[in-house]
């Protein structure tokens, strides 16, 4: 029999009113709102990176392959390229790399009854995957490139389409503008669809349509477009195959990560994880301190006993154990509730929603959250440990006790 252990459980389930009782309860609830909160931080964080990451993704890829031009911003009309048959096949074999698409951008203004928005019309073609943005549509379709010519149709964001009034179905004038000679081309399109990300940056900015139109405006021949954007099996390798890729591409090509044309997005990203360790060590710590004090006013409060087992010859480790137990139930048992009250508030997000954002500020509407199993584990492992070991220093004085003394000690 664990010695150390029966006397741990005796005293732990000890229904005997006292002092400690009070203490225990309030270590007890400490802890558990330590985990709960660890599990809930870390379940939005999880929630809040993989959905606003996934939203940028979907609508750029995750490596953007251009002409290099250093002095021009990273968002803006690209140079052309001549569609490359060998920087393609590239592209296509290198391992990591799940999907190759063609794009171009150009400056428009769109006109609605002599109301006017700037826009950056994205030309995409007929081999354009649209399921990575059909989360995005909110009313109507996508472009439809049955035309021979070019598909006179447009996709405008919410944001645009409340600016101007635009409604599905209706038609607007697009003015395609050209910086060389200041001119601009006019052209009658049909709002064929509405879409919104959540991301200023995006429904401020973006209009969708056939990349076919801009080589009419740009005069370019049918193979050239504006780059390449890449999507990748798992967006983690990003840097390693943008650096790969930036070696291999033809000396005008460049390669870059989707973070580095929105620096400011991942930034607020990272930001998240800053605030996730700080929550963890203030409630690590919380959840410390109680224990200590708990395991304190236990060791004085059974005083008496310590000397009765000193006396009959029991070792200061085999005590110490005692009230390691006795501490380790407590903090058990706050993980364990603490663990069905986050993970509760977490799943009653994931279906109902209760907390809602503003989504020009947070990117969602809804606050969202992501649950990750092992981490889930580790924090409850984490804390057991951390906590059991942090609590061997305040057993020592176990030590110090006397057992003459501590008999006659009432």
């Amino acid at each position: 029999m664990n010695v150390p252990a029966y006397i741990a459980k005796r005293i732990a389930f000890n229904r005997q009113r006292s002092f400690s009782r009070f203490i225990i309860r309030l270590a007890t609830a400490a802890t558990a709102l330590s985990v709960a909160a660890m599990i809930i931080t870390i379940a939005f964080v999880n929630g809040f990176q993989r959905t606003i990451s996934q939203k940028v993704f979907s609508f750029w890829g995750h490596i953007r392959v251009q002409q290099f031009e250093p002095s021009k911003a990273l968002v803006a009309e690209e140079t052309p390229l001549e569609q490359n048959a060998g920087v393609v096949n590239l592209l296509k074999h290198t391992k990591g790399i799940r999907q190759v698409q063609s794009f171009a951008t150009k400056s428009a203004v769109i006109d609605k009854d002599r109301e006017i928005e700037g826009v950056l019309f994205k030309g995409v073609d007929k081999d354009y995957d649209f399921n990575n943005l059909n989360s995005f549509l909110t009313a109507g379709r996508w472009i439809s490139f049955a035309d021979t010519l070019y598909a006179k149709e447009i996709v405008v964001s919410a944001t645009t389409a409340r600016q101007l009034n635009i409604q599905l179905n209706d038609s607007v004038n697009v003015y395609f503008i050209s910086p060389e000679t200041g001119k601009s081309n006019f052209r009658k399109l049909h709002v064929c669809g509405i879409y919104k990300t959540g991301i200023e940056d995006y429904d401020n900015l973006f209009a969708l349509g056939d990349i076919r139109l801009l080589r009419r405006i740009n005069n370019w021949d049918k193979n050239q477009i504006g780059g390449y954007e890449l999507f990748l099996t798992d967006y983690r390798n990003m840097d390693t195959l943008s650096n790969q890729l930036y070696d291999k591409l033809p000396d005008v090509w460049v390669s870059r990560t989707i973070k580095e044309v929105y620096p400011n997005i991942f930034d607020w990203l990272n930001i998240q994880d800053v605030n996730r360790d700080v929550i963890f060590i203030i409630m690590g710590v919380v959840a410390i301190i109680n224990l200590i004090t708990c395991l304190l006013i236990l060791v004085l409060e059974r005083v008496r006993m310590v000397g009765i087992l000193k006396a009959l010859g029991n070792p200061d480790w085999g005590i110490q154990k005692i009230f390691l137990y006795h501490t380790a139930i407590i903090s058990g048992t706050g993980i364990a509730i603490g663990l069905f009250i986050g993970i509760g508030t977490c799943l009653l997000q994931q279906y109902t929603g209760f907390i809602s954002l503003d989504e020009s500020a947070y990117y969602v509407s809804v606050a969202p959250v992501h649950l990750i199993w092992w981490q889930v584990a580790a924090i409850c492992a984490g804390t057991l440990a951390v906590c059991v070991i942090a609590l061997i220093i305040p057993t020592l004085l176990v030590r110090t006790i006397k057992p003459v003394k501590a008999i006659r000690f009432s």
